[in-house]
């Protein structure tokens, strides 16, 4: 019986230690893209919305060739770049609606 609540305490504590990690980890995160946003428009407004625009058209592209299938033709590169970044990108952003509620600078 000892050993079950030991193995228990184990558990509850490593799952603890890890929600910890994962929230300061996102809150982290949130915070160096809030800190490239801020340091970037304080650079140059003009860039830095040409440069969301360039995203965000990157990010659709590889967002609709990731729910159109494979491409062909000679720009496989080009769509699975955009693919992975798409992925990617979609990826952090569960992350961050996930673990980045938790942060006090909400």
């Amino acid at each position: 019986m000892a050993k079950g609540v030991k193995d228990f305490v184990v558990d509850l504590v490593g799952e603890f230690v890890g929600e910890v990690i994962l929230s300061v980890l996102a809150c982290a995160l949130l915070a160096g893209l809030v800190l490239a946003a801020y340091l970037s428009w304080s650079f140059s407004p003009r860039l830095t919305l040409a440069g969301a625009a360039l995203l965000s058209l990157f990010l659709a592209h590889g967002a609709w060739t990731t729910s159109r299938g494979p491409a062909k033709g000679g720009r496989r590169a080009v769509t699975a770049v955009a693919a992975a970044g798409f992925t990617l990108t979609a990826g952090v952003a569960f992350f961050l609606l996930f673990y980045a509620t938790d942060c006090g600078c909400l």
